[in-house]
């Protein structure tokens, strides 16, 4: 399959925001986001096995995993990759653009799948596969990246329109003011929970962090 980086860093977003995690970036995407900060990983990367990627990482002291992207799943070996990895008993996230079906993946005991739900900033917001939502186990989580009020009043009307176990983050649009979204957050009582990127903060835009 072809990789475009893979790193050792700290978790920046979501239910394991501070953990330690093995980053693996798959290459290409079927989504062109407005917002879209890895735009280095459409095209550039590098064809490895599963055996090849393993190692890459096996050296390092960690057991949690971030297979991302791109867009992870346009790749038919990601699944075959995740598989091989959950028998070495390492502990898996899949971060996934929420426009591609995730059924094959949700029977993963120790995989837990980051849904992202495209808001009208990213000007892709019509591509979402919504079946998607109810799939999603307690241990899975959604994301919505909100630049503005419209996006986050979408993202209201989409948790109204569609239920589901997982646990759900708002997120600013990275250098954007992420006052207002508490403020909203506060102001209707949304039982979500407010996301910044901790790997930004401490890094800024560097790849590979």
């Amino acid at each position: 399959m072809k990789i475009n980086e893979i790193f050792y860093s700290i978790q920046g977003e979501g239910k394991w925001v501070g953990l330690p995690n093995i980053f693996i970036r798959t290459t290409g995407c079927n989504l062109r986001c407005n917002f879209c900060d890895t735009k280095y990983a459409y095209e550039n990367g590098e064809n490895m096995s599963i055996n090849e990627i393993y190692t890459s990482i096996k050296n390092y002291n960690c057991k949690n995993i971030c297979v991302t992207g791109g867009e992870p799943l346009i790749q038919e070996e990601t699944l075959k990759l995740i598989d091989f990895l959950l028998k070495k008993d390492y502990k898996m996230c899949l971060e996934t653009n929420g426009s591609l079906d995730i059924k094959d993946f949700v029977n993963k005991k120790f995989l837990m799948i980051s849904l992202d739900i495209k808001c009208p900033s990213s000007n892709m917001h019509e591509k979402m596969f919504f079946k998607n939502i109810s799939l999603l186990r307690a241990k899975d989580q959604i994301k919505f990246i909100v630049k503005n009020i419209k996006d986050y009043e979408y993202a209201k009307q989409i948790l109204k329109k569609y239920s589901t176990k997982a646990d759900i983050f708002i997120q600013p649009v990275w250098g954007y003011n992420p006052l207002n979204i508490y403020n909203w957050i506060l102001d209707d009582g949304l039982d979500v929970r407010m996301s910044l990127q901790l790997h930004k903060i401490i890094c800024g835009d560097k790849k590979g962090f």
